[in-house]
């Protein structure tokens, strides 16, 4: 293996931890308790709920692809060694 496979392989696993953290931050859909927090949403936290969720979704979105380039990349070079 070369040295731009382990840096791919290395960048994979970050991706990996990356999407597992995004998507553990991100709220519960039942009875509106948090994940890890555990807390109920009150009046005054609504939107900023809504405003961190809506960005936790994306940035799942975007390590989700990051993570699919990075395997079918690797795959790539696996193959044609």
């Amino acid at each position: 293996m070369g040295v731009v496979s382990y840096i791919l392989g290395a960048l994979l696993i970050l991706f990996c931890v990356l999407i597992i953290l995004v998507v553990v931050l991100q709220e519960g859909n039942q009875q509106g308790l948090g994940v890890i927090t555990g807390a109920a949403d009150s009046f005054f936290s609504k939107n900023k709920a809504r405003s961190w969720d809506s960005f936790l979704a994306r940035w799942t979105k975007v390590f989700a692809a990051g993570f699919v380039v990075f395997v079918i990349v690797l795959d790539i070079i696996a193959n044609f060694k």
